[in-house]
């Protein structure tokens, strides 16, 4: 695979993280246990459809820099080749829309159901410390549309965390029903974590050209922030090695496709449609 596809890959990896993290939060919308949490995860999720939007405008880039043979390699979705077969230029809403799940690129941690609060907060705090790590790396990456995605991003990520961070320990250090919830969730959510620092080919390749981040430094520091909150929730780091993985793959449960399902209905059901 080129450099091209790599970077391009690297992108929707990056990209699809966000987005289908944010559309699992969306769904607390108006179902957050007190209004003030409800705002605060519909406020999470718009910081990441914000950087998602950015990402997707410099994927579409990309893809409309790609050769016929290079796009059919990159994607399966019939609904993009049709853009593709009348010439037309790709945009982002195409790339959000109209991809199918074995395009999405993102990681199984994010797709997962939100089940309970818990088990929200607990897929919450892991993204927050993973994603700290990674836009304070990307900061110093030589891409300049990355660099400008980590320095902007940064800043909600910080108050992110903070967020979950307080709720992990709140709940863990809280009743003995809070503390069993929280450790419950984070027993049955940490053999997704792994994926988040496993190298794909697009990972190495956006590494080794500068503009990509060292998963090895970010696990480092990912596994320190995770312990230092634990230690304060009174929690335990799950005693398993063994992690799930495929989604950078394009393999992914079933889970993603009902996400698509709902979030693609509107574009897929009236090709075009705009406001």
């Amino acid at each position: 695979m080129n450099q091209n596809l790599h970077q391009l890959n690297y992108i929707l990896q990056l990209a699809d993280n966000l987005l289908i993290h944010a559309q699992r939060l969306g769904e607390w919308c108006g179902h957050g246990p007190i209004l003030e949490q409800d705002i605060a995860l519909t406020n999470t999720c718009l910081d990441h459809i914000g950087a998602t939007r950015s990402l997707y405008q410099y994927a579409a880039e990309l893809v409309n820099q790609l050769t016929p043979l290079e796009r059919q390699t990159m994607f399966t979705s019939p609904a993009l080749e049709q853009v593709f077969t009348k010439g037309l230029p790709a945009k982002e809403d195409d790339i959000a829309y109209l991809r199918d799940a074995w395009d999405f690129k993102n990681v199984l941690l994010v797709e997962q159901p939100n089940e309970d609060w818990a088990y929200t907060i607990a897929k919450c705090f892991f993204m927050d410390a993973y994603h700290l790590a990674l836009y304070s790396a990307l900061k110093s990456s030589n891409n300049s549309v990355l660099a400008g995605v980590a320095d902007k991003s940064l800043k909600e990520v910080k108050y992110h965390l903070k967020w979950s961070s307080e709720w992990v320990i709140r709940l863990g250090d809280g009743t003995e029903e809070s503390h069993e919830r929280m450790q419950t969730a984070i027993n049955e959510r940490w053999a997704y974590t792994g994926e988040l620092f496993q190298a794909s080919a697009a990972d190495v390749a956006a590494m080794e050209a500068g503009y990509g981040a060292d998963l090895c430094a970010l696990q480092t520091t990912w596994n320190a922030q995770v312990q230092s909150v634990f230690t304060l929730a009174k929690l335990s780091i799950p005693d398993n090695s063994w992690m799930q993985q495929g989604g950078k793959e394009g393999r992914h449960t079933e889970h993603l496709g009902y996400i698509l399902a709902e979030m693609q209905y509107l574009q897929r059901a009236y090709p075009g449609m705009e406001w």
